[in-house]
């Protein structure tokens, strides 16, 4: 694994800290695919989902929140914190690594974007057919019967009392609305999981980018990738279980590395961070 430390890159500088076995790769790859964790959304403002929580729901663990029991306990508590969440989704702004993902698609044959992110600033970034292993805050769906439900359009006020907020009701079959993500303890959905494993092992160059490489089964797509001959490479500021196995690991913030090593590939394109 070559490790660089990308954390201080000056946006005029000539990209001698990026590689040219990484760039040549870049250039020459047939299929890549691009693997994205919380980090990348947390460069836009979207606290990371073991964030310490803030204001009105500092006195509440996440991880209590987000399960199916939760929501049979409480639906007006697990609702509200997730409009709240729905909100902030809303109110960020794609960043430089979202619109350099995006434009990717246009540089190489065959791009596919595979995300563990539940908002969805990857398709507000021009991103398209995006696989979301954790579901989405903005496809709510019937906690009894499935059915789709369409969330406004316009972004959440705070949560009306505070913190509690009566979910929807479901014009199917009168269930309570539920958030569309992906609770502990629930599986991952199956069309998209088998998608994300069939690109991975299809693939020639796998981007890790701002993910822990800690939850599973997602996990194992960068392992996929590289036991089917990929070159592996990971973005992030802090060191992963994935050191070990990325070709190029690249230290620093997603949207200045990736930007800078996309001109640095694609200098014709005029990339800009």
């Amino acid at each position: 694994m070559h490790e660089y430390d990308m954390g201080n890159t000056d946006m005029n500088a000539n990209h001698t800290a990026i590689p040219q076995a990484l760039i040549s790769a870049l250039q020459q790859a047939r299929h890549v695919v691009v693997f994205t964790g919380a980090g990348v959304s947390a460069e836009s403002g979207v606290p990371t989902f073991r964030d310490a929580q803030t204001g009105l729901w500092e006195r509440f663990d996440a991880e209590e929140l987000a399960t199916t029991q939760a929501f049979l306990n409480d639906k007006e508590l697990v609702w509200g914190w997730y409009e709240w969440r729905r909100m902030q989704v809303m109110r960020a702004q794609p960043n430089p690594a979202h619109l350099s993902i995006a434009a990717l698609a246009s540089l190489v044959p065959r791009l596919t974007v595979i995300t563990q992110n539940v908002d969805d600033l990857h398709e507000r970034a021009g991103s398209t057919q995006v696989l979301h292993l954790h579901g989405s805050l903005l496809n709510p769906r019937c906690f009894d019967c499935g059915q789709a439900w369409a969330a406004p359009s316009a972004i959440p006020d705070e949560p009306a009392g505070g913190r509690r907020l009566s979910p929807p009701i479901c014009l199917h079959c009168g269930g309570a609305i539920r958030p569309g993500v992906v609770w502990f303890g629930e599986e991952l959905p199956v069309r998209e999981l088998r998608r994300a494993y069939a690109s991975a092992k299809d693939c020639d160059l796998l981007f890790s980018i701002g993910t822990s490489s800690l939850v599973y089964p997602a996990a194992e797509i960068p392992n996929l990738a590289k036991q089917a001959g990929a070159k592996i490479i990971q973005i992030n500021p802090d060191k992963t279980p994935l050191d070990a196995g990325a070709t190029w690991s690249l230290r620093g913030p997603a949207g200045v590395v990736l930007p800078d090593l996309l001109i640095a590939a694609f200098p014709e394109v005029g990339i800009r961070r």
